[in-house]
């Protein structure tokens, strides 16, 4: 039986082949004059200029919160009603968050190009490409986007495939948060020379988070890399526990979209 993530980049594979799926990256494609000799090549680029920085903003404070715009997962059905991405986008900001992190698969997880279109219309804080990348057109179609950062799923890769992406991104000036959940895909992004990685604390068969996750794999992280904690974050303790791990930014979605004044949980969640 196939499990979730591998359904999801099955149907990746369909839907980015699909006429007008990178509609953005179509209408632009003569300003990214990299796209032509990308895919063969990582030395000639000219990026899209202009983007905040992603590191430096989630290194900004004693630990950063990348804050999400979700509608809905697999895993927990639908999040928010109802769901207004601008109002998220901004409450976020206000709230004091570093950057935002937003969905674009639309078949499971409800976004797509008009998501992130109203969140980017609606903050200046850098923005994370949360996609299922398995093409290089994906990170040329973030990079259209004005995306600052751009997430790479160690268990959808190749080791081949997962260096070059991430050689890509960092061309075309974004980060590339790099995706573990296992010791095992721990040890392939730091091989891929991996500057980014986000520990996600989520079991891909079970669906289960636990935090212990995050805190195990850190220690095997190079002392130079920025880490990131992804998913079962839900309280203050969490947030403390994982700073003083040394964990730079926590990614928080859920807990934070469930509530009905988002501005206030998210200031409360982050009160250290």
């Amino acid at each position: 039986m196939k499990t979730m993530l591998e359904k999801i980049i099955e149907n990746k594979r369909q839907e980015i082949e699909q006429t007008g799926y990178f509609q953005t990256l179509e209408s632009v494609v003569e300003n990214l004059p990299h796209v032509g000799t990308a895919c063969d090549s990582c030395d000639a680029f000219v990026p899209n200029p202009g983007k905040p920085d992603f590191i430096a903003a989630i290194r900004s404070a004693p630990i950063g919160l990348i804050a999400e715009v979700k509608r809905r997962s697999p895993s927990a059905g639908t999040i928010r009603v109802p769901f207004n991405p601008s109002e998220i986008a901004s409450a976020y900001q206000k709230a004091g968050a570093q950057a935002v992190s937003c969905l674009m698969d639309k078949e499971y997880f409800g976004g797509g190009e008009e998501q992130w279109s109203e969140v980017h219309a609606a903050t200046t804080l850098p923005m994370l490409y949360k996609e299922f990348v398995i093409d290089p057109r994906q990170i040329f179609h973030a990079d259209a986007l004005g995306a600052s950062a751009v997430l790479l799923i160690v268990a959808a890769l190749t080791n081949a495939e997962l260096r070059s992406l991430i050689q890509l991104v960092e061309k075309s000036s974004m980060t590339a948060l790099v995706e573990v959940h296992t010791e095992e895909e721990m040890k392939r992004a730091i091989a891929a020379e991996a500057k980014c990685i986000g520990i996600n604390n989520r079991n891909l068969k079970t669906f289960e988070t636990d935090i212990a996750t995050s805190l195990k794999l850190c220690k095997l992280a190079p002392p130079d890399c920025t880490l990131i904690s992804e998913s079962g974050i839900r309280t203050v303790n969490d947030i403390r526990t994982l700073h003083a791990a040394g964990f730079s930014a926590v990614l928080v979605g859920e807990s934070l979209l469930r509530q009905v004044d988002l501005e206030a949980a998210t200031k409360n969640l982050m009160r250290i």
